[in-house]
């Protein structure tokens, strides 16, 4: 129970740290800058959520590792001669001969 407590004290802290960050440099800036109007502070949280939500969020939370899995040393270790022969012909056709080389040798 009291790690719920906790956490939700520290997320109220974030959002409301973060929030109130973006409103201020937002209502400093944008409207000298661009005209644009001042905004208050719960304008500026949802300015923030979207912000987040259009460009990736915190980078320790991008969803479950099986999307990414493709991507990983781990991925291309999983993948079968054939399978990986097929994604570089993929990467030739889409980027040119010097991107398919596939990753690095340690």
């Amino acid at each position: 129970m009291k790690l719920v407590i906790g956490v939700l004290l520290a997320l109220t802290i974030v959002i409301a740290g973060f929030g109130q960050a973006v409103h201020y440099l937002w209502n400093w800036l944008m409207p000298a800058l661009f005209g644009l109007p001042v905004v208050t502070f719960w304008q500026a949280v949802g300015l923030l959520a979207l912000s987040w939500v259009l460009f990736g969020g915190w980078r320790g939370f991008r969803g479950p590792a099986a999307r990414r899995d493709r991507w990983t040393m781990a991925g291309w270790n999983k993948m079968t001669p054939e399978e990986r022969e097929k994604f570089r012909e993929a990467v030739r056709n889409r980027c040119g001969e010097g991107f398919a080389a596939g990753p690095a040798k340690p």
